[in-house]
């Protein structure tokens, strides 16, 4: 069982919580797929390569029918989700169609340069179209001991990081345990669904 674990990440804050995330879903019993999308480009024939230079390879919508579940990452623009992810997700029109995600887990996880970046309202705003899909939304309950301890990023709406200026803040102890346990969360409810 794979649970797709897709981001984009500018700074690389993002894809160090991508990886906490998918550490998670293996500590869940499930094989994270990490996959990340393209930038978006005026000239859209040009904007990326076919195959990234480094790091993850680019999402296609085959991983989102091999997926049993889905954790979705961005950093925060203006209090929403970055371009490409939104790009990417506004491609997915056929999927919802044809019901690909309806019933599968999901949820999201953000970063941000300051506190009050507006962490909640991208993770709010990246859960909408999950609902769309019909997907199951999973979110941290404060049962997780990091929720009340963190200074820095997560909440029940999802896992967090606030980067500092220039992506030089490293992820704190308590946002690598609400990765990990956002991404255990969602594979342990994906076996339970498959059960």
């Amino acid at each position: 069982m794979e649970i797709l674990v897709l981001y984009y990440s500018r700074g690389g804050s993002v894809a160090q919580l991508a990886r906490m995330v998918a550490r998670g879903v293996e500590e869940g019993g499930a094989i994270a797929r990490l996959r990340t999308v393209p930038a978006v480009a005026a000239i859209t024939q040009v904007a990326a390569p076919a195959v990234p230079d480094a790091g993850a390879p680019y999402a296609e919508h085959r991983d989102l029918a091999e997926c049993a579940g889905l954790v979705m990452g961005s950093p925060t623009r203006f209090g929403t989700m970055a371009a490409p992810l939104k790009h990417f997700l506004d491609g997915t029109g056929g999927d919802w169609v044809g019901g690909t995600l309806v019933g599968k887990p999901a949820a999201c996880f953000t970063s941000t340069g300051t506190l009050h970046g507006g962490q909640e309202s991208t993770l709010l705003g990246m859960l909408l179209p999950l609902l769309h899909h019909g997907m199951v939304l999973v979110g941290l309950p404060f049962t997780e001991p990091a929720l009340h301890g963190s200074r820095g990023g997560g909440t029940p709406y999802g896992a967090g990081h606030v980067a500092g200026d220039e992506d030089r803040l490293p992820l704190t102890d308590d946002e690598k345990a609400l990765a990990r346990a956002l991404g255990r969360r969602v594979a342990e409810i994906a076996r339970k669904l498959q059960a």
